[in-house]
């Protein structure tokens, strides 16, 4: 049986992950899933309908999925297509998160009126549009860095209503039941009603209702273009720039001038009507054709986008935090009972979850066309799978599953880090310009991203030593020397690969702003990273410290590199920063405190460990003891 038990472990899991790859399937009739793989232009970069809902529901309310007051759960674009095409019922859906008291205060609601206590509909909120806009401009006039909870919690919910009202426009009128009806109105008299909107402005003898009913239409297009942007991509011909690419609102004002109304519109509206009179029949079909006509101009557009809806449906990443907190408790339990089964189970799930991982990130790296590095949520992928990497070579080593259980810790954790910092929007963005160049970042970018892996598994090893030190009697003589060694070997490796990344950092912005050091204060992170790793390394040559010392100047490695992580981006100065965001804010000084408390359990004298543990319980014979120093 304990021979068997890790194989049968490793079955289940690889079944279980299996089921994830499996192809999207329809929920209902209505072919939702294809209609999310159509491509659309947003903020830059071209991603399927799919991705557009899911980023935004993550962005209005954390999660990705909509449930109804009758309990029906809609999947993503199932959302869109009612916020899109039947608004008056996509806005009695509760998907705005709201949990300051003060904002709930100015809607006077309760958080009893909202799903889960935090979740309320556009219908719930839009009585008190008018006093959420007077604080919107209020708090908007108050640097970032200086606003109050509440301020924050104003803008970013003004912000979400806005990129609501934009997916409302996007690709019909809001507030026309027949749209369909309306532009092949507008292709029958398109001429007619040129002319007398001409004549009209011109105050010539016209036909009043022509030029009445084309410049009703024609303000509903200009409502579409004003406020959606270059949301739903109208294809031109094929080769053609992604500036040329329209929003339906554009495209449709151009029909006055050239007497044609646009296929895709044409076909948009097509979709508003099949969905609002329920027709799944004629919605499949005409989403069929639409396709087909797409597939012939743009081939290569849409087999990416069928490929980034496949990979938002497999959710590989949550699939791997799964993964990685099972080998984090396998290993923890390898210490107490069947320490060779459970270590090689824990070993191979942890590995099949960095496989997983991997394939996640060359995914997205084709996707984007970029290194693995490009932006916070990436660099929280890379920083655990590089991570996760090192904790597998230890583990194949030193077979102790130390290494296992920080690498289910380490791989969970930043995984955890890398979903809420998802919730901003699309993690796929487009660069910025000065950041635009593949080279620098597959050098610079990736090799001080694992400086930062390093050193964070450096300090999760040395919490591990103090943890068993001072919760259980396991932390033995040969445990202690095995720790010591990994923690060493991980710190020279953090050591280089940051002053490596640093260095290369510098020539970058030599060549990018004319200058190699400008003392930013992330470029002090990273300094700061190399010189408290040289100087642990320098404390253990020089004899000033021994494994206990190393351990606890490793913990305070975890703070530096938070800080030349996330702290210098929260500054709100610097050519660096990112922003400052409260909740970030708060989770980065908790992680402090948690480090600076380590740090003092660590530095407690070798006679108080001892008698902590035994008041905790019996000293047993083989007298497990810390190093001195």
């Amino acid at each position: 049986m304990k021979k068997i038990a890790p194989l049968l472990a490793l079955l289940l899991v690889a079944l279980y992950v299996g089921s994830t790859l499996r192809a999207p399937k329809n929920s209902a009739e209505f072919d939702t899933v294809g209609f999310g793989k159509l491509p659309v232009l947003l903020n830059g970069r071209f991603k399927p309908m799919d991705t557009v809902a899911r980023s935004s529901l993550l962005q209005l309310q954390g999660r990705q999925t909509v449930t109804r007051a009758d309990g029906t759960k809609l999947q993503p674009t199932e959302w869109l297509l009612d916020v899109s095409f039947r608004s008056e019922r996509a806005d009695a859906y509760q998907t705005f998160e709201i949990t300051h008291p003060e904002l709930l205060a100015l809607f006077d609601l309760k958080i009893e009126d909202g799903a889960g206590k935090k979740r309320f509909s556009y219908n719930q909120l839009s009585p008190k549009f008018g006093e959420l806009d007077r604080q919107a401009k209020l708090a908007r006039a108050v640097e970032s860095a200086a606003r109050t909870t509440f301020q924050s919690a104003v803008v970013q919910l003004y912000g979400n209503l806005i990129h609501y009202q934009r997916l409302r426009h996007a690709l019909t009128a809001p507030g026309r039941a027949d749209f369909l009806g309306d532009l092949l109105r507008l292709q029958e008299n398109a001429e007619k009603w040129r002319i007398a909107v001409k004549a009209k402005l011109d105050k010539q003898p016209h036909d009043e209702a022509a030029a009445n009913a084309a410049m009703e239409l024609g303000e509903r297009f200009a409502d579409m273009a004003n406020i959606s942007g270059p949301y739903l991509v109208v294809p031109p011909a094929p080769g053609a720039d992604p500036t040329d690419w329209k929003p339906v609102g554009a495209a449709l004002l151009e029909t006055f001038r050239s007497g044609r109304v646009d296929s895709t519109a044409l076909a948009y509206a097509g979709f508003a009507r099949t969905w609002r009179n329920e027709e799944p029949t004629r919605f499949n079909e005409l989403l069929r054709l639409y396709r087909a006509d797409l597939e012939k101009r743009f081939p290569d557009r849409l087999g990416k986008s069928d490929a980034e809806t496949r990979f938002n449906a497999a959710q590989p990443f949550y699939t791997c935090s799964i993964l990685y907190g099972l080998a984090f408790f396998l290993a923890l339990a390898s210490w107490l009972a069947w320490p060779a089964p459970l270590q090689r189970a824990a070993f191979w799930i942890t590995g099949l979850a960095w496989l997983l991982a991997t394939g996640g990130i060359l995914t997205r790296m084709w996707l984007e066309g970029r290194p693995p590095v490009t932006n916070l949520y990436s660099s929280a992928l890379f920083v655990g799978w590089g991570a996760v990497l090192l904790c597998l070579i230890l583990e194949k080593f030193f077979r102790n599953a130390i290494a296992s259980v920080a690498a289910g810790a380490i791989g969970c954790c930043t995984l955890i880090i890398a979903h809420h910092l998802s919730l901003s929007g699309d993690t796929l963005e487009m660069m910025q310009a000065v950041l635009d160049t593949n080279f620098w970042l597959a050098t610079h970018v990736v090799i001080v991203t694992a400086g930062y892996s390093a050193t964070f598994l450096a300090g999760f090893l040395a919490i591990i030593y103090v943890a068993r030190g001072l919760l259980t009697t396991s932390l033995d003589k040969a445990t202690a020397d095995s720790l010591g060694r990994m923690t060493y070997g991980i710190l020279c490796f953090a050591t280089l690969f940051s002053f490596v990344g640093t260095v290369l950092g510098g020539i970058w912005a030599d060549q990018s702003w004319g200058r190699f050091w400008g003392w930013d204060p992330k470029e002090n992170g990273a300094l700061m990273i190399v010189i408290w790793n040289a100087l642990i390394l320098h404390a253990r040559w020089g004899g000033m410290v021994k494994t206990r010392g190393i351990m606890v100047l490793a913990i305070a490695g975890n703070i530096i590199t938070a800080w030349s992580w996330f702290g210098t981006n929260m500054l709100g100065v610097g050519l660096h920063s990112y922003g400052f965001k409260d909740a970030a804010a708060f989770w980065l000084i908790t992680f402090v405190g948690s480090q600076l408390l380590l740090i003092l359990i660590g530095l407690i004298p070798l006679e108080k460990w001892r008698s902590f543990r035994r008041s905790a319980a019996p000293t047993p014979a083989g007298k497990p003891v810390l190093a001195s120093r």
